[in-house]
């Protein structure tokens, strides 16, 4: 049997430390060091926990998942110093990637603010509400509701927009269709 050199195995090994939860100010300043590291126009839609904590409904997220829309070009070159240096975690990850996309979601999604040539967006939120339903954490559950007591989203056109997409789901084979029909239908007060 061959013996094993622990400390050339400890210095290969890169032991990765968890990122700190990330709040309105480190958000903000993120969305400005993206927008002067680009080299062109593009579109950034924030999902999830980062569009909570820029409306107050939460003081930190985890992540900041967002979709690139278009692409601004040079984003993925600094990326991840950008990270390093705010002690951010970024998902590319939306509604999108977890449920059918719903029409009109890019005419839906809210402006937040330009920096540089980027543009950046609250993702739709009738996709957030709906992937956050399909999901159906406890914090998903308090997003959602938040949602509606704000009038970001409302009932009926949430059911709708369901029915939308539901031919869909088939695609999504994570998904079990009756049981986000059912989830759905309980959210909005249908069925």
């Amino acid at each position: 049997m061959l013996a094993i050199d622990q400390p050339l195995i400890e210095n290969r090994v890169k032991i990765t430390a968890m990122r700190a939860e990330t709040d309105k100010s480190r958000l903000e300043q993120l969305m400005v060091a993206l927008g002067s590291m680009t080299h062109g126009p593009g579109a950034i839609y924030l999902t999830g926990g980062a569009s909570a904590v820029l409306l107050d409904w939460r003081k930190t997220t985890l992540d900041v998942d967002m979709k690139l829309d278009p692409e601004p070009a040079g984003l993925f070159d600094g990326l991840p110093k950008l990270k390093d240096d705010l002690d951010i975690n970024i998902e590319l990850a939306a509604p999108d990637d977890f449920i059918p996309p719903l029409p009109g979601w890019k005419e839906r999604s809210v402006f937040i603010a330009r920096h540089g040539e980027i543009d950046f967006y609250h993702y739709d939120f009738y996709s957030q509400a709906l992937a956050k339903i399909e999901r159906f954490h406890t914090r998903d559950q308090t997003d959602i509701r938040h949602m509606l007591e704000t009038n970001l989203v409302s009932n009926e056109r949430l059911f709708e927009l369901f029915e939308a997409i539901e031919p869909g789901l088939n695609r999504f084979p994570a998904i079990d269709p009756s049981a986000f029909r059912r989830r759905v239908e309980a959210v909005t007060g249908h069925g």
